[in-house]
């Protein structure tokens, strides 16, 4: 990176020549677009989850099965009206010149809805292995994407944000 004012300012959006509300439209765009990702994923899921109660293979379910497989339905509907809930504010808040605190509340929701929808995609793989191989296989299999998942969302993201701001003057 060049001693540029200007490049400092597109990869830094505190050195953006930016006014408040302007920030908070970038900053809705983009959670925008992160909600439109998450909801893809999470009606995909849902649609499958929602399929499997009627496939002729599902009276042969254990109990224990199937409170996990409602669980996992619980927790993709919740996923979804969590992952909706910015929306719904932001259309409850319109023109009253919120959109700082729309976007601080989509924020806090994205992460909640990540977190849901972490535990959901280890859960069906999880269940998906259970009702295929075995338990053992379910638990090794679900942790091991448990581990996955920390590590990309949670150590990578740290790790990174660690590392800019040794680099960062």
């Amino acid at each position: 990176m060049t001693g540029d004012p200007r490049d400092r300012a597109q990869l830094d959006p505190a050195h953006r020549d930016e006014t408040p509300a302007e920030r908070y439209d970038r900053n809705w765009n983009e959670l925008l677009q992160e909600l439109r990702v998450l909801q893809t994923g999470t009606q995909i899921l849902t649609g499958f989850l929602l399929a499997l109660a009627f496939q002729p293979a599902f009276l042969d379910l254990s109990d224990g099965q199937r409170v996990f497989y409602l669980i996992l339905v619980v927790l993709s509907a919740v996923s979804a009206v969590i992952a909706l809930a910015p929306v719904a504010l932001h259309r409850g808040l319109f023109g009253e010149g919120a959109k700082g605190t729309t976007v601080a509340y989509g924020h806090l929701a994205m992460v909640s809805a990540l977190i849901i929808v972490s535990a959901m995609l280890v859960g069906v793989v999880g269940f998906v292995f259970d009702v295929v191989v075995g338990p053992v296989a379910a638990w090794v299999t679900g942790g091991a994407l448990a581990v996955f998942v920390i590590l990309l969302w949670l150590v990578m993201p740290s790790v990174l944000r660690a590392r800019r701001e040794r680099t960062t003057p």
